[in-house]
């Protein structure tokens, strides 16, 4: 790392992500809405221009090298967010989470991941400051995990949720509906689980699995802690419109796992080549660098976006070949009418939204059904 980043520049940087983040949630909790296309395409949008905007802040005030990564960086963290956010299309269809709730339950997701992701960045960085080496474990792990991101099919991220469920279901009493943002609730006088306790366990375990990924990834770009905490802040900020303005077709672009796998492999070898560049393990070259070609930022950069270019316009084509539409792949018309579950003095009834009655058993989940 040749270059040294302003700590006013940092201590600013912080505080105003901080207040974007805290904006955000506010607007959550205050207006729980399910957002149109339109609306999330403007908010993908302005989370687009903020993090460009950052990029260059970076070029001016700490230098062109610094720049790069952070660019580098941030399209490697979202190119793996974007993988994330399938699974949580999953999440959110095999528990049938309400689509007024998903905005609420997409925050908690983001908010885990980034905590989860600031604890390994804390890790990442102090072992890449003490054992040199680490860099061949990153480089084979990011190797194993493109090799089982190409290969393994969408339907296992499915069966492990089903497992989850069957698993907590035969150990705790859950309720087949949803009470609100209720993780607990009282049915005929007895305290017992909500579905949403299972979605939470099911986004953490998601986000775990996630950070775990994308760490070493993203130390593969640039070893400077400051630059991978914003790049996954920038990564996250607007993941939760863009699962609602891509949701339903993510699942279509049936290549951007390969695309994914593809970047995941390139940064593995990356990472492999610089650690046999700074390599200190006596059993290699005698501990000596081993003088092998390092792959430069720009390299990295043009990677990055070919890979996903090329896996997004090849996953269109085969949509248009099949006859599919963006329009047929949209939400449905059911999609837009969630059940709240309301208190009366009664008890815990559902309602359908403007007063009907809720359709029977449309709040449980699959493992309820069967």
């Amino acid at each position: 790392m040749d270059f040294e980043i302003p700590v006013v520049f940092e201590i600013t940087a912080f505080i105003v992500l901080s207040l974007i983040l805290l904006a955000d949630l506010l607007l959550v909790v205050k207006r729980p809405h399910v957002p149109s296309p339109k609306e999330s395409g403007l908010w993908v949008a302005f989370y687009v221009t903020l993090a460009l905007i950052f990029a260059g802040l970076m070029f001016v005030f700490v230098g062109p090298t610094a720049g790069g990564e952070f660019v580098a960086g941030w399209l490697t963290e979202y190119s793996l967010s974007i993988d994330n956010l399938f699974v949580f299309v999953i999440i959110m269809a095999q528990f049938a989470v309400p689509k007024k709730m998903q905005q609420e339950v997409l925050m908690v997701g983001i908010i885990l991941a980034l905590l989860l992701r600031g604890a390994f960045i804390l890790v990442g960085a102090a072992l890449i400051e003490n054992l040199s080496w680490i860099f061949y474990i990153f480089g084979i792990f990011l190797l194993i995990t493109a090799a089982q991101q190409a290969f393994s099919g969408r339907e296992d991220d499915e069966q492990r949720e089903s497992k989850l469920i069957g698993f907590l279901r035969k150990r705790i009493a859950i309720t087949d509906q949803f009470h609100g943002m209720k993780m607990r609730t009282v049915i005929d006088g007895r305290k017992i689980w909500t579905p949403l306790l299972i979605v939470f366990i099911a986004i953490g375990t998601t986000d775990l699995i996630f950070a775990v990924d994308s760490i070493p990834a993203i130390f593969g770009i640039t070893q400077s802690p400051f630059i991978v905490f914003t790049a996954n802040i920038f990564a996250l900020m607007g993941l939760r419109q863009l699962y609602f303005l891509l949701g339903h077709l993510v699942d279509r672009l049936v290549y951007l796992k390969f695309g994914i796998a593809f970047i995941l492999a390139f940064i593995g070898v990356k990472l492999t080549l610089h650690a046999l560049h700074e390599n200190e393990l006596p059993f290699i070259n005698g501990g000596n660098p081993v003088p092998v070609p390092e792959i430069d930022t720009i390299t990295s950069l043009v990677v990055i976006v070919l890979s996903m270019a090329v896996a997004v316009v090849a996953s269109l084509v085969k949509m248009r070949r099949d006859g599919v539409s963006l329009s047929e792949v949209g939400p449905s018309a059911d999609d837009d009418e969630p059940v709240v579950v309301e208190a009366t003095a009664e008890g815990e009834k559902p309602q359908a939204e403007g007063g009907d009655a809720a359709r029977t058993g449309s709040g449980s989940t699959p493992a309820a059904r069967e």
